[in-house]
């Protein structure tokens, strides 16, 4: 993979990002994931980017205190600048051998600071504390602490589990506040639906007339989503499409510049690195960036600079415009030539007509198009999904290949396909896969088991013009970060 606007360390993997922006600069904080057994203590690791391409590796920030610590592990949080320029990182910390009352290993917030712009960080373990009254002491985590200017005080979100209800509807989005950023003071919940197991991840911005509450489903379903208010205390409306993304991106957090919000999560790896493993904690950082509706809505797409680093179009690995695929009670297919390099970035623009049942992009296929990666839009279902073929087979016999199992079930996105014309963006690089429908709805994720193939195009019971089938790679010159003086002496300290 080229790490062009995605990053995943050597040897490691990216965790939950803690993304704070400063001078135009993207610091995030990310917890690394070694996957070593045992387990060596999870520290914060920091890598900076000012063009959300080029990603600067500055090490470990926040270590491990050690096996015997409460913070041997440490978690999600977030960073705050103080009012004497002092930099604050709230953190979880977690010691698998130290346990609280509910039996689980305790989750505490825990307080460092740094006053050399982010380079050391000096742990302050007299504020740390841990579940207050009423919060089942395991969960207690992922403190987020933002300033209330309406109220002069700071606000610190932590995802909490009531200690008592429902198993799976006690989870809870806890509040304390402060005036000092060091003694905090439990409050009424910030958020309280009843619903989850946990809401993990939480954040709350303002962007112009609109506040926006960020969670990641911890529950039925492992999935980012977002609820929206005139108001920072709500009431929070349920937007009709709330997901940013799909199963495999998760845990994403957002910063601002220049009115512009990005959000930093990270697409999961399998388990052998199978299209059949497992969904791994933890994977490859990615970037998306969210565009503010007039309503409050929010679309989600790729940032333009990922997009503008595949900056040339290739010959011969698209369909002509023009092509019609008419199939009214069949399917009808077309693939091209030559197949795709590793890594490249396709748009396609449809015409659909009224009445189709689906259509869609074929990935790395055979070259009749029978096996691939299947992008399919279905219009009467309102829905974009990522199927394969062959899918996973449990036997020789016919009856045995998993047709039950229509497509990819967590790799599923709700989005409005009206008839007329619609865009399929979808951006490969080596195993990753960021899908786009209409510069709004997206669907990233892996592609392990076929490597290779070509691109083409479908229609299933309807009828399909495309407008315009494009494909871009990156070209050879390399697109090589700005490195400032302040970057690089904080590299070498």
């Amino acid at each position: 993979m080229s790490q062009q606007g995605f990053y995943r360390p050597q040897e490691a993997w990216v965790g939950d990002v803690i993304p704070w922006q400063e001078d135009g600069a993207f610091h995030l904080f990310y917890l690394r994931e070694t996957r070593l057994s045992p387990a060596a203590g999870m520290p914060w690791h920091r890598v900076v980017t000012e063009d959300l391409v080029c990603f600067r590796d500055l090490g470990e920030a926040i270590a491990s205190n050690g096996p015997s610590a409460d913070d041997f592990n440490i978690y999600t949080g977030s960073i705050v600048l103080g009012p004497d320029g002092t930099h604050h990182a709230f953190y979880t910390g977690q010691n698998p051998a130290n346990t609280g009352s509910d039996g689980r290993p305790l989750q505490l917030v825990m307080h460092a600071t740094s006053r050399d712009d982010m380079r050391t960080w000096q742990r302050r373990p007299g504020e740390t504390f841990g579940a207050t009254d009423g919060y089942e002491t395991g969960d207690w985590r992922d403190p987020f602490v933002f300033w209330d200017e309406a109220a002069q005080l700071w606000r610190m979100l932590i995802t909490a589990r009531h200690a008592k209800g429902p198993a799976r509807r006690r989870g809870v989005i806890a509040q304390c506040l402060s005036r000092d950023l060091a003694h905090w003071e439990p409050a009424e919940p910030f958020w309280d639906p009843q619903r989850y197991v946990a809401m993990e991840c939480p954040e709350v911005f303002q962007w112009g007339e609109w506040w926006y509450l960020v969670y990641s489903e911890f529950s039925d379903a492992f999935t980012t989503r977002y609820r929206m208010s005139r108001s920072q205390h709500g009431p929070w409306i349920v937007p009709e499409h709330d997901t940013l993304d799909g199963r495999a991106f998760y845990a994403a957090k957002s910063a601002g510049r220049d009115g512009r919000r990005f959000f930093f999560g990270w697409i999961a790896s399998r388990e052998g690195d199978s299209d059949d493993g497992a969904w791994q904690w933890a994977g490859t950082m990615s970037v998306l960036e969210a565009d503010q509706r007039e309503d409050g809505t929010l679309a989600f797409h790729p940032t333009a600079a990922l997009r503008e680093t595949f900056d040339a179009e290739i010959d011969g690995v698209g369909i002509d415009a023009g092509t019609v695929l008419s199939a009214p009670d069949g399917y009808a297919v077309e693939v091209t030539p030559a197949e795709t390099p590793s890594a490249f970035r396709s748009v396609v623009r449809f015409d659909i007509a009224d009445g189709t049942t689906e259509c869609g992009l074929l990935l790395r296929a055979s070259a009749d198009g029978d096996e691939a990666y299947v992008l399919r839009l279905e219009p009467k279902r309102g829905r974009l999904v990522l199927d394969r073929w062959p899918r996973r087979s449990t036997g020789t016999e016919q009856w045995q290949i998993s047709g039950d199992v229509p497509f990819a079930i967590e790799l599923e996105r709700p989005c409005r396909i009206e008839p007329g014309v619609h865009e399929l963006e979808v951006i490969v690089d080596g195993d990753l896969c960021v899908v786009t429908l209409d510069n709004a709805t997206v669907l990233s994720t892996r592609i392990y088991d076929r490597p290779t193939g070509h691109v083409g195009v479908f229609a299933g019971e309807g009828t399909v013009t495309v407008d315009t089938f494009t494909v871009f790679v990156r070209a050879e010159r390399g697109h090589e970060p700005t490195v400032s003086n302040h970057d690089l002496v904080a590299a070498a300290t």
